[in-house]
């Protein structure tokens, strides 16, 4: 690929990084923000509160993952189709995966296989958007950045009705957040805790958690203390406090409990995992970013969104894949599978690995695949997913599903299903209209 940091439509995959929650926002989201608003999102949210012991970890491959050549090989199609690579057996009979696999395919069995997606947006922005949201975005959309064409991401659907679990946010999006992954109409009280930092670098900590991992509790009481005088001086001077600014200053509490809280602490302190393990999920953006993710479910999370960039393989696809990215995903995929199972956490958290969408069946003349929207593979396991089956199939070349297509709506009714939530249940625009979490959606019930 000549460049990549961009994908096909120019747009860096860097872009939004600095955006953000808070500019969509139009305010700087620090730590008291984010909680004053997800309580204040809480506090409005109708309808009664759910509980559920469920996690989710959406690892999104942006770009599009060609699944032809990784879990929906065609080693009998013509050579322009089939491609370079060849398979393997895995540990379940009779099902094989790419030769560039070979961790993923001995845990096979801890993860399904929806073989029979698809959806008829094949540009970046719209898919990626319908992929994160479960909602098709209309005529006009342009990637996701445009607030009347915007529905909230899965997880900002979690964070609103599921709320958070203890000190830690109920969403969060790592290294960054996706344009798409933000709360869109549920507004502030469902945004997403960005870490905005990349796990992998050798100098990673958390932004909004440095104070824990730098300076001791009683020094971080000091200055609490001495806040707390600058406010009292303030107090004095005015007649009658702001009630926001009253309101600002508990959940200004909060934040120092958070950060001061040793659940927070271990749960935001990656450094605190063995340096094995690490190596074992690979020391790069993904790998780290799926060890980040296991750490945060663990200590109370709901959902965490990985933004990895990219599969946009227009350009060299074959080698890309090879050196760089199938590496990448065999180390991550297979070590977060093994460590959630023998954690303890395999049951109680759904995993789901995919792209936007798949590539073209046909390799381009720059030995590359091009957008195909039209038929891919999902990957799903834990949290209630039979693991080891193949659902659906595609055709001959992999063009269109051969059986038993499903959709983005979906895999929202699938998800919501599981984590308790009625996928016909409605949420409210600020103006208070009411619209479907799911757009008519269906429970894959072979999965379950």
């Amino acid at each position: 690929m000549k460049n990549a940091s961009l994908f096909c439509d120019g747009s860096s995959r860097r872009d939004f990084l600095r955006v953000g929650a808070a500019s969509l926002l139009g305010l700087p989201l620090g730590l008291p923000n984010l909680l004053q608003l997800q309580a204040h999102g809480a506090n409005t949210s109708p309808g009664k509160a759910i509980t559920s012991d469920l996690n989710v970890i959406y690892v999104f491959l942006k770009g599009g993952l060609s699944t032809i050549d990784t879990f929906d090989l065609k080693p009998d199609a013509p050579s322009d189709i089939r491609g370079d690579f060849g398979s393997i057996p895995t540990n379940l009979p009779g099902v094989r995966v790419c030769e560039h696999l070979p961790r993923v395919a001995k845990i096979m069995d801890k993860f399904s296989q929806v073989r029979s997606f698809t959806h008829r947006n094949a540009d970046h922005g719209g898919a990626d958007h319908y992929m994160l949201t479960g909602h098709n975005p209309t005529a006009g959309f342009n990637g996701g950045l445009k607030p009347n064409n915007q529905h909230p991401a899965f997880g900002s659907y979690i964070s609103h009705k599921l709320g958070p679990r203890g000190s830690v946010p109920p969403y969060v999006c790592l290294p960054s957040m996706h344009p798409s992954g933000g709360s869109a109409y549920l507004g502030p009280g469902a945004v997403p805790f960005v870490i905005e930092a990349d796990p992998s670098a050798a100098n990673f900590h958390v932004p909004d958690m440095a104070p824990p991992l730098l300076i001791d509790s009683t020094r971080l009481n000091a200055r609490r203390e001495l806040l707390g005088q600058v406010d009292r001086f303030q107090h004095s001077a005015e007649v009658a406090a702001n009630s926001g600014a009253k309101s600002y200053s508990v959940f200004s509490q909060r934040a120092f409990d958070l950060m001061t809280s040793p659940a927070a602490k271990r749960a935001f302190d990656l450094s605190a995992e063995s340096e094995k393990l690490r190596d074992a999920y690979g020391r790069n953006t993904l790998g780290q970013s799926c060890i980040m993710a296991r750490r945060m479910v663990e200590a109370g999370v709901r959902c965490v969104t990985i933004d990895h960039s990219n599969w946009d393989t227009h350009d060299a696809n074959f080698k890309v894949l090879r050196d760089e990215l199938l590496p990448k995903l065999d180390m991550a995929m297979s070590s977060l599978f093994r460590d959630l199972q023998e954690r303890g956490l395999y049951e109680k958290t759904l995993v789901l690995v995919t792209g936007e969408f798949g590539r073209t069946p046909k390799i381009n003349k720059n030995a590359g695949r091009d957008h195909w929207s039209r038929c891919f593979t999902v990957m799903l396991g834990g949290g209630g997913i039979q693991g080891g089956r193949v659902i659906g199939k595609s055709d001959k070349w992999a063009e269109d599903p051969a059986e038993n297509p499903f959709g983005p709506e979906d895999l929202a009714a699938t998800m919501f299903t599981l984590l308790g939530i009625d996928p016909k249940s409605e949420v409210h625009t600020p103006d208070g209209r009411p619209i479907a979490i799911v757009n008519g959606g269906r429970v894959i019930k072979e999965l379950i």
